[in-house]
């Protein structure tokens, strides 16, 4: 038969916790969590045709490796992009 166990309020589990800190004994083993390696992709035969035509053109090793590096380079401009409309929009608001 279990017992059943009251139920924490969040404080009281924060004081838990921060009692607990410093106390490797009352932590479990840390877990390993490794990224999904694989993902799959439909692309139009058209569009797959293109960029294996210029992966083979910046002599990738692989489609994979191109398709990787192209998305990263956008990834890096989006994300510049982004940061500087927020920027705008800070400076437009703190006037």
């Amino acid at each position: 038969m279990k017992t059943r166990r009251k139920k924490l309020s969040e404080e009281e589990i924060d004081q838990i916790v921060i009692s607990q800190a410093d106390n490797d004994a009352a932590w479990e083993d840390p877990l390993k969590v490794s990224p999904k390696r694989a993902t799959s992709l439909s692309l139009p035969a058209i569009l797959a045709s293109r960029a294996v035509f210029f992966a083979r053109l910046h002599r990738e090793p692989s489609l994979e490796d191109w398709i990787k590096r192209i998305i990263r380079e956008r990834l890096d401009i989006e994300e510049a992009a982004f940061a500087g409309c927020k920027r705008e929009m800070i400076a437009k608001n703190s006037r």
